[in-house]
């Protein structure tokens, strides 16, 4: 299975955070599953860390080498995503979590996502 881990999902886990479910956590380390992040989640981090809402005690460059130390794909943003987005619902507001939507939708991957609203999109989910 395709994964693409929403912003919470994957600091909580590279956090080790107990927020993170059970499943969650086991289909992340499963070694059958392809993880993925998108672009659109590093963009977003990086603007909460110049705002100082997000911190990592390491640094946000260590932030990006667990990512990578932890086999986690990068999804780039394509002009497919950017179609995609463009005939979405408006269900969430959040243009970064759009995009997650529009990339696990253009993809076929699975988001790992406690947010109800990306829920209510049509795509697969878990939690």
């Amino acid at each position: 299975m395709n994964i693409l881990l929403d912003t919470h999902t994957l600091i909580w886990f590279l956090n080790g955070d107990d927020k993170l479910s059970l499943k969650s956590r086991k289909a992340i380390e499963s070694k059958e599953n392809l993880k993925f992040v998108s672009i659109a989640t590093i963009w977003e981090i990086a603007i909460k860390t110049s705002l100082d809402r997000f911190s990592f005690k390491k640094g946000f460059k260590e932030f990006l080498n667990l990512i990578e130390d932890n086999g986690i794909g990068i999804v780039p943003i394509s002009f497919e995503h950017a179609l995609t987005v463009s005939t979405l619902q408006f269900i969430h507001r959040d243009p970064f979590d759009r995009l997650i939507v529009a990339q696990a939708m253009s993809d076929n991957m699975v988001v790992i996502s406690k947010d109800d609203e990306i829920k209510k999109y049509d795509i697969k989910t878990l939690w």
